[in-house]
């Protein structure tokens, strides 16, 4: 069956709906088995157009779903899980802290044991013990003089009993009023005839 071209040189336009329906595509395999069998492929003159053509039907493929059930399950059980799981790792973290500051404080513990140990043994020996009377105590043996420096010049004039503050004239003026007064003579200089 042959299309006839319009003048234009175009095919025909489609028609309505109320057309006979077109023919269904016969699948390779069943115009291969016919043409074995010796039976016509499905075009026989002696029935008519409408008769032959069966109507189509179209259906589209499903949409794939971006979550399948099972995608779905997965993700809430791996929720469950790290929510599960985040106390108990919490608790492991903190312990852990502790454990290492509890360690920190008992290598301090044993540096300080270390070093008053140390001088424990250091009072055990009566050399060390006699310089530190002399230091600490200011005590001597017999028949020696004792010579004390004293730091505070304030205390040693009490006891000698002068007058601390005599030697102290009055406190300078800061160098800033000296050199505003500097100024002002200069000034007061300059402006006599």
């Amino acid at each position: 069956m042959t299309q006839r071209l319009t003048p234009s040189g175009q095919r025909p336009a489609r028609r309505s709906r109320g057309a006979a329906p077109r023919r269904p595509a016969v699948a390779r395999d069943q115009r291969d088995h016919a043409s074995r069998d010796g039976g016509d492929s499905g075009r026989s003159a002696n029935r008519p157009a409408a008769a032959r053509r069966a109507p189509v039907r179209r259906t589209s493929a499903p949409q794939p779903r971006r979550f399948t059930g099972r995608a779905t399950v997965l993700v809430v059980v791996l929720i469950a899980l790290a929510l599960g799981y985040t106390y108990p790792v919490r608790v492991y973290l903190t312990q852990q802290s502790d454990i290492a500051r509890m360690e920190a404080a008992q290598d301090a513990q044993r540096r300080r044991i270390g070093e008053l140990s140390e001088q424990a043994a250091l009072w055990r020996d009566e050399e060390y013990i006699k310089i530190q009377a002399r230091k600490r105590f200011y005590m001597v043996y017999p028949g020696e003089t004792p010579l004390v420096v004293l730091s505070d010049p304030e205390g040693a004039a009490r006891d000698a009993g002068v007058d601390p503050n005599a030697g102290k004239g009055a406190e300078p003026d800061p160098w800033y009023d000296t050199l505003w007064s500097s100024i002002q003579a200069a000034n007061n200089a300059g402006s006599r005839p």
